[in-house]
């Protein structure tokens, strides 16, 4: 096994979609498509279904129960509360049906298998937007607001919030990179996250930030 290939399961209740996806992500040299019984940490899975509905989840609770960590969903239609969902479940990375060429999946493929969390840009803004309303609405009232990060775990996810990456976020913050990767790694670990992604939405819901 080469140490660069990035192993990838895909998953979905459409055969005619997974032949399409794999026959596309087959072509590219960094992936690896492998089958159920080969299933690791190190798996990235990529579930395809038209929303994130009992269906999705059960695609994704089904590789977690394998041991795979790490998942990239792609949907057709994705309302707030079908985004609020699948962050909280642990996945790393959104595409859009419509945008999700060969390219593009392996793009946010390999930065999740980096430990990155991959979303467009107008669904972080609706994520935040929507958390921001249940600390506000929900959390506050009942005294629910409470400070346990550190100044700079708190600078580097309001960082990562306004989706900056590891690199940005060191050189702003003054900081190295393993530093960056350091301090994420703390903060998912304290707190049983899956990802960055994970990390930011606990913060804002919790009030972290």
């Amino acid at each position: 096994m080469t140490t660069d290939r990035i192993y990838v399961h895909v998953k979905t209740s459409d055969p005619i979609s997974e032949a399409g996806i794999i026959a596309a992500l087959k072509a590219r040299a960094q992936v690896w498509i492998i089958d159920e019984d080969q299933l690791s940490r190190e798996t990235v899975a990529l579930i395809v279904s038209h929303e994130i509905d009992e269906e999705a989840l059960q695609l994704l609770n089904y590789v977690r129960g394998k041991g795979v960590q790490q998942a990239v969903v792609v949907v057709s239609e994705l309302d707030d509360a079908g985004l609020m969902v699948a962050v909280e479940a642990g996945v790393a990375g959104l595409v859009r049906r419509r945008e999700a060429t060969a390219d593009r999946l392996v793009q946010v493929i390999s930065s999740v298998h980096q430990g990155a969390g991959i979303m467009p840009p107008d669904l972080l803004g609706r994520l935040l937007k929507q958390v921001s309303t249940v600390q506000r609405q929900v959390l506050a009232p009942r005294g629910l607001r409470f400070n346990t990060l550190t100044e700079r775990e708190g600078k580097v996810l309001g960082l990562v919030a306004c989706g900056l990456d590891t690199r940005e976020i060191a050189t702003q913050l003054c900081f190295s990179e393993r530093t960056v990767k350091n301090v994420l790694h703390d903060v998912t670990n304290r707190f049983h996250l899956r990802n960055r992604s994970h990390a930011v939405a606990y913060a804002i819901r919790e009030g972290l930030i």
